[in-house]
């Protein structure tokens, strides 16, 4: 069966989850994740499933405790301003 999108079922799996790794550098508006509920935006992060970059940095992840003891991963950028102004 195919979507009017052009995506199959089949492979309408691939293209949810995670979009970045720790550490890499990304500019406003980058998509960081699709569709996931094991993330949540934190410092410089815009969305709810979809997450996405609200300025340039430097991608990194933190963890805390969620509801009823679960662990969360937070999707975190370290702007790039900051770094350049330390240097």
């Amino acid at each position: 069966m195919t979507r009017l999108g052009g995506l199959s079922t089949i492979n309408y799996k691939e293209t949810k989850g995670m979009k970045v790794s720790g550490g890499q550098v990304v500019k406003a508006g980058t998509i960081l994740t699709r569709e996931g509920h094991r993330w949540q935006p934190g410092i410089n992060v815009d969305g709810r499933t979809s997450l996405t970059a609200s300025c340039d940095g430097e991608v990194y992840f933190t963890r805390k405790r969620g509801s009823y003891r679960r662990a969360v991963t937070l999707i975190n950028i370290k702007p790039k301003a900051l770094k350049e102004a330390k240097k």
